[in-house]
This record gives structure tokens, C-alpha cells and sequence, in this order.
């Protein structure tokens, strides 16, 4: 399934370089046209991520993820420093169908199997950002990746397990805003080890050679940025790549 995707500072479409503030790219696109125009061309799921929001709670941009959320007939999938019951309460309250967890799966593990528990494997996606090492160990990182978590990814996963997961976005750091290509094998070995999650794949898509490489590496979806900003390619042709699952 192709994910179109775009991140938002201060209400405008930006694009960051392995999750660096200070290396940003802006584009001078509405945030609902743009996703709007994803929707005109068969995407059934969207993804946002709110940069403000994960630098600072208090910054969070809740009425216009709310106005978005609300003209969009596609599903949305939000994340971006959610750290508390409150906060995912109030994203699915405004029209938002699955809150994205990151550094709090990490941090907090019992909290987020709470939050599976209570809203159901559907509302909750995990975002797993990893470095890997020269060793291959894939090490879950922090804070918009600022932080090195220690934790390995496939533990991590484990913990999660019995809670019934379901939805899991997995990001090489060092693929994303590349245009380098998505690391196929990471979620081939990914899809082998834990079938019963519905993977999803993000960071360096450039091409619709990258886009058929995912849809043969056992992901369940793919998450494209930048790539569709900057024309390279349409969500209708990646679509036509990879037709979206009913």
C-alpha cells in the first residue's frame, strides 16, 4: 500500500535531512491541498507528522490537524511527540484514525500496551526509527533520533508482541530524506521474523524501482515524503506500482 506523507512546521510542508531541524527544506504547498491532491489520486491512507508538536507538546498544531482531518475522506495516520493518554485521546476525538508512538514505546513500554489495550490494534502504530551498526544490530533511536536508545529493535518488538501490534513504521535513519533507496532487506528480515505485523517502510524512496523493491521486500505499505514533493514520481503511478490492499 503507498502512504503519501508530509511533515508539518508552523503549518507549512517542510521536509527534514535524517530528522535535523537545521537541515529543512520548505515547499510552498497547503498541507490539505497537498493531501487533497493525494486523495484525488487513490490513496485511501495518509501520514503526518507534526514536527512542532515533537520538539514541544505545547506547540502541538491540533487545529489544524483538526481542520485537516476533518475535510479528508482518506483515513489519517498522525504522530510527532505524543507522550501522553490525553494526547492520543485527543488526536482520535478530532478525526485522527491511528496515532503514531515513537520514543514513548521505548521509554514507556507499559503505557503504550495500555494504550493498545484501550484503543485497540487498529488506533496505535508504533514508529521504530533505527540506526544500524557495522554489526548489523538494528538499535531503536530517540528524540526525533537525537537520542541512542540501547534497545534493539526485534526486543523491542517482542514486548509489544503479546498486545496484540499490528501496525509497526520502521525508518533507516540513515535512508531518510536521502533519496538513497529504502533498505529492502532490513524489512525483508523484519516481515520473515514478525509476520503477523503489518510493517511499514520508510526513508530514501526516490523512484518507482524503489517503490516495486519495498512492495517485494514483505512490507505491508510504504510511507513517501519528499519524493512526491518534489515531483519525481505521483502517488497514482505508485499506485499503479503497488495497488492499495481493500
Amino acid at each position: 500500500m503507498i502512504i503519501p506523507a508530509i511533515d508539518l512546521i508552523d503549518g507549512q510542508v517542510v521536509r527534514l535531512y535524517q530528522g535535523d531541524y537545521n537541515q529543512k527544506t520548505t515547499f510552498a504547498k497547503s498541507p490539505l491541498r497537498q493531501l487533497n491532491s493525494y486523495q484525488a489520486q487513490g490513496a485511501s491512507w495518509l501520514h503526518l507528522v507534526d514536527l512542532n508538536g515533537a520538539k514541544d507538546p505545547d506547540e502541538r498544531q491540533t487545529e489544524l490537524i483538526k481542520t485537516i482531518a476533518a475535510k479528508l475522506i482518506a483515513k489519517l495516520q498522525v504522530g510527532g511527540g505524543i507522550r501522553s493518554l490525553a494526547q492520543v485521546e485527543e488526536l482520535l476525538e478530532i478525526g485522527v484514525d491511528r496515532v503514531v508512538i515513537g520514543s514513548l514505546a521505548v521509554r514507556q513500554p507499559e503505557l503504550v500496551i495500555d494504550w493498545l489495550n484501550r484503543f485497540g490494534s487498529e488506533a496505535i502504530c508504533l514508529a521504530l526509527d533505527v540506526n544500524i551498526s557495522p554489526a548489523g544490530e538494528k538499535l531503536v533511536a530517540l528524540s526525533g533520533w537525537q537520542q541512542h536508545s540501547g534497545v534493539a529493535l526485534e526486543a523491542l518488538t517482542r514486548t509489544f508482541l503479546d498486545a496484540g501490534l499490528k501496525h509497526a513504521l520502521v525508518t533507516d535513519i540513515s535512508r531518510d530524506g536521502t533519496l538513497g533507496g529504502a533498505n529492502t532487506s532490513l524489512y525483508r528480515e523484519l516481515s520473515d521474523q514478525f509476520p503477523d505485523i503489518r510493517w511499514q517502510a520508510s526513508g530514501g524512496i526516490a523512484s518507482l524501482e524503489d517503490v516495486e523493491a519495498v512492495k517485494n521486500s514483505g512490507a505491508a505499505s510504504v510511507i513517501i515524503g519528499k519524493a512526491l514533493l518534489i515531483d519525481n514520481f505521483t502517488v497514482g503511478e505508485a499506485i499503479a506500482c503497488w495497488p492499495n490492499a481493500t
